[in-house]
């Protein structure tokens, strides 16, 4: 029987990670693509940089799939862009959140006294920031734009 939960437990966190996307894991999805390289292009996927001239699935390897892709055609032609954000909350103090209640019994006249009291919350905002916009024009980087903070 604990055998058989054991089994389980292993199931539950193989398809809990399954569905994770690390940079081993797309490393593993384009093995191919990442044999071929050099091992200082290797280094630099590992470590999650990117540079002009990369194609879209060595940015994937290093980036994984972008929070958005936006599409832009011309005359010249068509160029697509990845954009990777960056999510966090941001504190923005505390506010009365209504009065909690509690009942204490008075020693002396053996009398409930119900007593309030002010209840403070913090509050939090989340925020996305644009983190990384990377261009490609026929599959290939053409410019990368970044925050630096």
């Amino acid at each position: 029987m604990l055998n058989l939960h054991r089994l389980l437990a292993l199931a539950c966190l193989t398809v809990l990670c399954s569905g994770c996307s690390t940079i081993n894991s797309r490393i593993e999805e384009k093995s191919s693509a990442f044999a071929a390289l050099d091992p200082a292009i290797q280094n630099n996927l590992r470590l999650g940089r990117v540079a002009v001239g990369y194609s879209t699935d060595l940015v994937y390897i290093a980036l994984g799939t972008p929070d958005e892709r936006l599409t832009k055609t011309t005359k010249i032609g068509t160029t697509e862009t990845w954009i990777y954000n960056s999510y966090r909350q941001e504190y923005l103090g505390t506010a009365h959140s209504g009065y909690r209640s509690y009942i204490v019994i008075d020693p002396k006249t053996r009398q409930s006294v119900v007593f309030y009291e002010p209840v403070y919350s913090s509050i939090y905002r989340d925020r996305v920031d644009e983190r990384i916009r990377i261009s490609f024009k026929a599959s290939q980087v053409e410019s990368i734009e970044q925050v630096k903070r």
